[in-house]
């Protein structure tokens, strides 16, 4: 607690003082230049970066318990970017062809594993669309890969630099 005289005669008022904000390091990087700010809401360390948070090369290699983890972290994020993907080009093809579910469902699935559309398509909407879909689902694909390939990458790297 806190004094300060008032303006009205000098009596001395007891304010709170503010708790000052903790810095967390996370034991992965104990570097001055990766402080974290903690806050009552935020936990000490946000769950993304507990997840994703790969070690440096002066440090240990990982478990094999937190790598299977970050790869079914990973497969996950890779599942959901498909989900909203696949999901956004049945509504795609729905709305602008009107093909039933179903069929919006395979034209959507066969363009995002680059097989290319089943169906003609009879309007120029659906035309643009499956274009700008199939560029859009190329660089899905790309994405998707260095997703589930990079805690591999990373692990395998790593021994060699641990190894070295």
């Amino acid at each position: 607690m806190h004094s300060r005289t008032g303006a009205s005669g000098g009596k001395a008022t007891a304010l709170p003082s503010a708790a000052p904000a903790r810095l967390i390091l996370h034991p992965l990087h104990r570097s001055p230049g990766r402080r974290i700010l903690a806050t009552p809401l935020a936990g000490e360390v946000p769950l993304a970066h507990r997840l994703l948070a790969y070690e440096s090369r002066k440090q240990p290699l990982a478990s094999r318990r937190r790598f299977l983890r970050r790869m079914a972290v990973s497969i996950v994020a890779a599942l959901m970017i498909v989900g909203v993907s696949l999901f956004a080009g049945m509504l795609g093809y729905a709305h602008l062809e009107g093909m039933s579910w179903l069929d919006a469902f395979l034209n959507a699935a066969m363009i995002l594993s680059g097989m290319g559309p089943v169906e003609p398509l009879k309007t120029a909407a659906g035309k643009f669309f499956a274009g700008c879909y199939a560029i859009y689902s190329g660089i899905m694909v790309i994405l998707i890969t260095g997703i589930v390939l990079a805690p591999i990458a990373h692990r395998i790297l790593h021994r060699f630099h641990v190894d070295a």
